[in-house]
């Protein structure tokens, strides 16, 4: 059920007033850089894979942040340059930050991290207390789960630049409009909430998203997580998102993180806790295949021939890809 509300009307103000970055400019001026093939423990048993970037060691090694969801520029279909987009939820210590969403450059292993924000009609704005357990891009605009909520819309026409109304970031502990300045918890880039698609069916949870450009339509995937039982369902939608799943399916897995479907395929993030090795469960037609995957894998999306996926604990955080 779409319900759109006053995002909209709030985005367009902030944007009226602040300039827009392109990705490829975000990504020009990022302020932290990945390590390839860094942090390998998040490998743990299984043999490591061709290709990886680590987040950098104050990424690594915060207890406040953590990676959820993971899209990339081929979903978008219209990002110019390669980029993976990746969410962090806020595990708050001393007041909420919400959540926030990085673009990683496998070119130059330059990163940036931006805050995912809504917005009010008058242009003010705060943050966005949520898991945001997975995301994916179609064309401009970004899907990030809200897990009992449904679906938070973003608009990538609208990252929008602090610095371009006022000399510096603002003060990193506030957000919003104080004394006269804009501030975002020190993030230069804050991009408002547009749309929202909310669940109809109570009980039905959005754990996880992803999305399916070898269906005709391309299709848009959501799945439940079940921390202990086999009932999760997934299920693949049509991005006029009219109410309906095109079909849906129960996974028969507990702890399922993340899901895509690519070209007939389906593809399960399974998670084992902090300790242990998760896997990544094939659908291809008869019984699965189970093959390794790191500590702490999370949401999953497709790219040059590789199920790419991002990992979550502490000193483990990576992005990389295995063969589909």
């Amino acid at each position: 059920m779409r319900n759109t509300g006053t995002l909209a009307e709030g985005a367009a103000k902030l944007a009226g007033e602040l300039r827009a970055a392109p990705v490829e400019r975000v990504l020009a001026d990022a302020n932290r850089k990945a390590v390839r093939g860094g942090a390998p423990a998040a490998f743990g048993s299984m043999s490591r894979p061709s290709v990886w970037y680590a987040f950098d060691e104050g990424d690594q090694q915060t207890p406040d942040w953590y990676p959820q969801g993971l899209t990339c520029g081929a979903d978008s279909g219209t990002i110019p340059v390669s980029v993976f987009l990746a969410t962090w939820y806020f595990r708050p210590e001393a007041g909420e930050r919400g959540i926030r969403l990085t673009f990683l450059s496998p070119a130059t292993l330059k990163y940036r991290h931006a805050l995912l924000v809504e917005a009010a009609p008058d242009g003010s704005f705060k943050p966005i207390d949520i898991h945001a357990g997975g995301v994916a891009c179609y064309g401009d605009l970004l899907y990030v789960a809200d897990t009992t909520r449904g679906l938070r819309v973003f608009d990538l026409n609208h990252i929008l630049d602090l610095t371009s109304v006022q000399s510096g970031v603002g003060d990193g502990t506030r957000i919003g409009r104080h004394g006269g300045r804009l501030h975002a918890f020190g993030y230069r880039y804050v991009i408002p909430q547009t749309d929202f698609w909310r669940v109809a069916v109570p009980g039905a949870r959005f754990s996880f998203v992803g999305l399916d450009r070898t269906t005709t339509p391309h299709t848009l995937i959501s799945g439940e997580y079940a921390e202990d039982h086999p009932r999760g369902r997934v299920a693949r939608w049509n991005l006029e998102l009219d109410g309906q799943p095109r079909d849906a399916h129960v996974m028969g897995h507990e702890k399922i993180q993340g899901a895509i479907s690519h070209s007939g395929r389906w593809y399960l993030s399974q998670s084992a806790g902090s300790g242990a090795n998760g896997r990544l469960i094939v659908y291809s037609g008869g019984a699965p295949a189970r093959r390794p995957f790191p500590i702490g894998p999370e949401d999953l999306t497709a790219r040059g021939g590789k199920v790419w996926s991002v990992t979550e604990f502490r000193n483990r955080r990576v992005v990389f890809g295995v063969n589909l």
